[in-house]
């Protein structure tokens, strides 16, 4: 059977072939990492980030630590969604009011496109961590919608379009530190201010998922489903270890799992994703997919301190998918 991605062509998507001696369904970037910490002078570090096609090229928003160690979003652009061009001082949103302007903090950002709006979303701090929502059209101006949820949540990403009629938005409800679980559920609104129609998607389970997942890139529509990146977290002896999987989603009620992987697709094992602030990490947060190839690329944040790529082609990961499910 082949599978294929529904939506735009993308041919100047980032690609490298896939090495001859790889059994793997997904590969890495020989010249990863694609940026690295320092790509700015006021960065620590420059990780889980969000890309998508612009204009015949990519812009982005980027998770800069500063060098106080505080979490800000900040614009990129790139000719190749490769080689990024950060911008250094950080996004100033343009808030509806004074109580959304007093910005905590802002980290793991997505961006999807729907008609002709660019909506970010990441966990935003508001009395602890929430997901908050702007829109731009040029990756210059954006403006700050209402937070989607109450304190405490994490990892937004909205869907790249309405669904029943609604937005649509994955989410994991947490608390203020980083727990021992975290289950992805799904909601729906009308207008992007109230959100509802709250449904459970999916669960931690054994081994390397076993503690907590959460929603990577922006859901792929695809011919076998959406198709989902996520992260999941094992607890090992010396704390966490972050792999990510995929899953298929039904179309029209994305609530309900279709398939899911057993095994992980990618661990933290080269040295830029086992050395770093956070040792261990390989955590996906945005992916690039081109409908006429087939081909998918996506970014992740590798040990909380760079940026990384890797890729795969949609028919082949699918029917990995297919073949290594369990629900």
């Amino acid at each position: 059977m082949t599978h294929k991605i529904i939506g735009p062509s993308l041919p100047n998507i980032p690609w490298q072939d896939k090495p001859a001696n790889c059994s793997e369904a997904i590969w890495r970037y020989e010249h990863n990492p694609i940026i690295p910490r320092d790509a700015i002078p006021r960065s620590n570090s420059i990780f889980n980030s969000a890309v998508v096609p612009f204009e015949n090229e990519f812009r982005g928003v980027f998770r800069c630590d500063d060098k106080r160690r505080e979490m800000w979003l900040h614009s990129g652009k790139s000719k190749d969604g490769l080689t990024w061009e950060i911008e250094h001082e950080p996004i100033k949103f343009i808030a509806p009011n004074e109580e959304l302007s007093n910005f905590e903090y802002g980290y793991d950002p997505r961006v999807t496109k729907i008609d002709d709006l660019y909506y970010v979303t990441w966990c935003n701090g508001y009395h602890g961590p929430t997901i908050g929502i702007a829109t731009t059209t040029d990756f210059k101006t954006y403006t700050q919608l209402e937070n989607a949820f109450l304190p405490y949540n994490r990892n937004g990403v909205m869907f790249p379009r309405k669904i029943n009629g609604n937005y649509a938005m994955l989410s994991r409800p947490s608390d203020t530190g980083h727990t021992k679980f975290g289950d992805i559920f799904y909601s729906e609104s009308p207008d992007l201010v109230y959100w509802g129609k709250h449904r459970h998607v999916m669960a931690p389970r054994g081994w390397w998922q076993s503690t907590k997942i959460g929603a990577g890139p922006v859901p792929i529509e695809t011919t076998a489903g959406w198709l989902v990146f996520y992260h999941g977290v094992l607890s090992s002896c010396n704390g966490f270890v972050y792999h990510y999987g995929a899953a298929l989603l039904d179309l029209e009620q994305p609530w309900k799992v279709l398939a899911r992987t057993e095994p992980y697709l990618m661990s933290p094992q080269k040295l830029y994703e086992c050395v770093g602030d956070v040792p261990n990490v390989v955590f996906p947060c945005a992916a690039l997919a081109d409908s006429a190839t087939g081909k998918i690329a996506i970014y992740y944040g590798c040990a909380d301190t760079v940026t990384g790529v890797a890729f795969c082609e949609v028919n082949e990961m699918i029917e990995f998918i297919l073949n290594n499910s369990k629900l």
